[in-house]
């Protein structure tokens, strides 16, 4: 099944058609909606010309930065998160030779493709269950023990990106996350 997260054709296209996109639409989930953090990869191919990540990875950081700030700018923080792109392409081309899809494909254990992916930049533990969840359900990504690390977010429902496949799950998402919001808060109140 394709990829539907960015709710946006072109954008969608991108994510299925290049493994680092789906990785940087992931990174920039977070304080922004999540279609518009994965329609963050396109705006930068379609403007950069190439999402290579050693291309980005040496690009000079105040152009790049002007890049993906320039409106309609890849997140709410775009220079920031740029700045945090490079630095996570930097990453892949250390540790993976520059070929994203080897953060998977040489992972064994759920448990060893958790770790590599908490250590991307920009992903933190529950970043790193949630797109460990997402490889798993849309990519058909699943080594031994995968729904152990990942915890919830392996179970069938809609509690995250990983769970969004049409417009219609992407809103389920949303009052999932809605009604746990509010639940929490009721919890301090």
């Amino acid at each position: 099944m394709p990829i539907q997260i960015a709710q946006e054709p072109h954008a969608d296209e991108v994510l299925n058609a290049d493994p680092f996109a789906l990785v940087v639409g992931m990174m920039l989930d977070q304080q922004y909606p999540m279609e518009h953090a994965f329609r963050g990869p396109a705006k930068v191919l379609d403007r950069f010309g190439t999402l290579d990540p050693a291309v980005i990875a040496a690009a000079e950081p105040e152009t790049f930065a002007d890049l993906c700030a320039t409106p309609p700018a890849i997140h709410r923080y775009g220079r920031s998160m740029a700045g945090r792109m490079q630095e996570l392409a930097r990453h892949i081309v250390e540790e993976y030779d520059g070929d994203v899809t080897r953060l998977w494909t040489e992972a064994k254990t759920g448990d060893a493709l958790f770790a590599r992916v908490k250590a991307l930049p920009g992903f933190g533990e529950q970043k790193a269950k949630i797109f460990t969840s997402l490889l798993a359900k849309q990519l058909d990504v699943k080594p031994r023990g995968w729904t152990t690390v990942v915890g919830d977010y392996g179970r069938k429902g809609y509690r995250s990106v990983a769970d969004v496949v049409d417009g219609e799950s992407l809103q389920k998402v949303r009052d999932f996350k809605k009604a746990h919001k509010a639940a929490a808060q009721a919890a301090t109140d």
